[in-house]
């Protein structure tokens, strides 16, 4: 007597779905040791302080006008350095639909090799260029354009992190211009639409949900970044990342707790802008129908 039909194909789509969830347990596993699991340590070690278990630490972060400028440095770095970069990366990603195939093709091959472009040799290219003998720096001098420059300053930092910004911005916008059809643009321009009513009824709506997310993935990368102004300022600029590194490794003093505490300030940072984040998101869906 042969099986029903309709079970045996039932009986397939169980063992599919199964077979799936078994190809998804080395992810989880993955997900867990490396993503969840230093999460909840570094919480539990962030409420744990020679004072007992508790908020001391924050306390002394809040209270801590050097660790407050740590926090602002992090905060206007970062919050400059990706709205520079996305608005260079927008221009540069709309100006690259309007070329050959053959340079499109080398400037994302750039882009995509000078997005990982950091660390020493970043530091190093840039102490050449604009350091206080750099080439770059004594020819703008030389020409009257600047009088001086200080690349280790927090405007020096806004200049570098705004380099390595613009490659990635320009990675993750330029695939969001395939939304963009260009009969919109021809119906718009048929109907009396000029060009600047066109980006702002049609273009920059549609763009919205890219240059949201470009801006919080750029805004991580930024409060993120260590190794270029590590290098670069030999550890003495005031930012978080750096604070973390020193407080972990002992350099002046060994608080790991304290440490863990800081961290927990950079996630809820970054958790807060992604809320922020969703929040606009669902606004312009809304706007846009």
């Amino acid at each position: 007597m042969s099986n029903h039909p309709g079970s045996t194909a039932k009986s397939v789509r169980v063992k599919a779905k199964w077979l799936a969830l078994l190809w998804l347990v080395p992810f989880a596993v993955f997900f867990v040791v490396f993503q969840v699991a230093p999460l909840v340590w570094v919480t539990i070690n962030s409420l744990n302080s020679p004072e007992g278990w508790g908020l001391a630490n924050f306390s002394k972060v809040f209270s801590s006008r050097f660790y407050m400028q740590a926090i602002k440095h992090s905060l206007e770095i970062a919050f400059w350095s990706s709205l520079i970069g996305m608005a260079v990366a927008l221009l540069g990603s709309y100006s690259l639909r309007q070329v050959d195939s053959r340079l499109r093709d080398f400037v994302m091959a750039f882009s995509n090799m000078t997005s990982n472009f950091s660390g020493v040799p970043l530091a190093f290219a840039f102490i050449i260029l604009l350091g206080f003998n750099g080439a770059l720096t004594l020819l703008l001098i030389k020409i009257g354009l600047i009088e001086s420059f200080n690349l280790y300053s927090k405007n020096g930092l806004i200049v570098l992190y705004t380099y390595f910004q613009i490659p990635l911005g320009v990675l993750l916008l330029y695939p969001a211009f395939d939304a963009l059809r260009e009969d919109w643009r021809e119906s718009a321009a048929l109907l009396g639409a000029g060009t600047w009513a066109f980006w702002r009824y049609i273009g920059l709506p549609v763009l919205t949900p890219a240059l949201l997310g470009t801006f919080v993935i750029l805004l991580a990368n930024a409060l993120g970044a260590y190794a270029t102004v590590y290098y670069l300022t030999t550890g003495n600029f005031n930012v978080l990342p750096i604070r973390i590194a020193g407080l972990v490794s002992g350099d002046i003093s060994l608080d790991p707790n304290l440490a863990s505490a800081l961290s927990m300030i950079l996630v809820g940072l970054m958790a807060v802008i992604t809320v922020a984040h969703q929040l606009l998101l669902k606004r312009s869906y809304h706007v846009a129908r």
